[in-house]
């Protein structure tokens, strides 16, 4: 006789099909990428050395081949970004869920939000050249850099951050408008932080993508590999991020280590993720415990 599943139905041949191809598909996946991180640091981690990160880089010395300026324009990156682009982000999601009225024009953001999500990086490149650095005149800097990535992020952190809020039961903010609150201190104190997990996966997702991309920022940010010069002066400057460095060691590859240090990048660029998700989970959990 067929075993019986929770609710007393038959477990049809077809269900088991599924599961497995669901299981195979999965196992597939993680294969191929723990092989694509094996791979990338076993030909890099060896050629890692404190010189390498620490040191500057030059095209005609080889004794500098470090690439401490594209780790320092990288952050650069990293921050400007999310400090321009999470407040903005977030607030969008709490107007679009919580204070605009469901109707035809919420949908149409929503529809055009994930519109912009789907455009190639390269159309939102020739963008911010277009924009920041000819019409603003910021040059290629690492400002229009962060101004051409907050225009990559937003739909990313606008959508992942309404759906967070949007799981959030409503029995919470009705029993709390019930008590007396404000509607304000409803959002801000109840359904925000209820609502913080998701809030900070949308950002580490933004994160993601910003210390990955390389095609919007090969058109704004420019590829100087030219040590700072000052906190301010740098936001102004041309910079290669970490992508940008192993694409351009990669596609020239002018000397005898260009691949070597093209993988040792490629480490340091996994290894700066990971330290990055870490960071923002650890802030994560402490927001949970207050």
């Amino acid at each position: 006789m067929p075993s019986s599943s929770l609710y007393g139905k038959r477990k049809r041949p077809f269900d088991t099909l599924l599961k497995v191809l669901i299981d195979t598909a999965a196992a597939v996946t993680v294969i191929v990428l723990l092989g694509i991180i094996f791979y990338i640091l076993v030909n890099g981690v060896s050629y890692l050395s404190w010189k390498f990160i620490s040191t500057a880089y030059s095209e005609t010395n080889d004794d500098l081949k470090g690439i401490l300026p594209m780790i320092i324009n990288t952050l650069y990156i990293v921050v400007i970004t999310l400090l321009i682009s999470a407040p903005i982000g977030i607030s969008s999601a709490i107007y679009l869920t919580q204070y605009a009225k469901q109707g035809r024009l919420v949908k149409a953001i929503r529809f055009t939000t994930e519109i912009l999500s789907g455009i190639p990086s390269i159309i939102f490149g020739l963008f911010g050249y277009t924009v920041f650095c000819i019409l603003f005149r910021l040059q290629t800097s690492l400002l229009a850099g962060c101004l051409t990535m907050t225009l990559c992020i937003l739909p990313t952190i606008i959508r992942t951050t309404e759906e967070s809020l949007l799981s959030v039961p409503g029995s919470y903010k009705e029993g709390a408008l019930a008590l007396g609150a404000g509607k304000l201190r409803v959002v801000m104190g109840i359904v925000l932080p209820c609502a913080m997990p998701g809030v900070l996966t949308a950002v580490i997702l933004a994160m993601g993508r910003i210390v990955g991309e390389s095609a919007a920022l090969l058109f704004t940010s420019g590829l100087s590999y030219n040590m700072p010069k000052g906190f301010v002066r740098q936001i102004f400057a041309s910079g290669r991020t970490l992508t940008l460095h192993l694409y351009q060691t990669a596609r020239e590859a002018n000397s005898p280590d260009a691949m070597h240090i093209a993988f040792a990048t490629a480490s340091v660029l996994l290894i700066l993720v990971f330290l990055l998700n870490r960071l923002a989970a650890l802030l994560s959990r402490t927001l949970r415990k207050g």
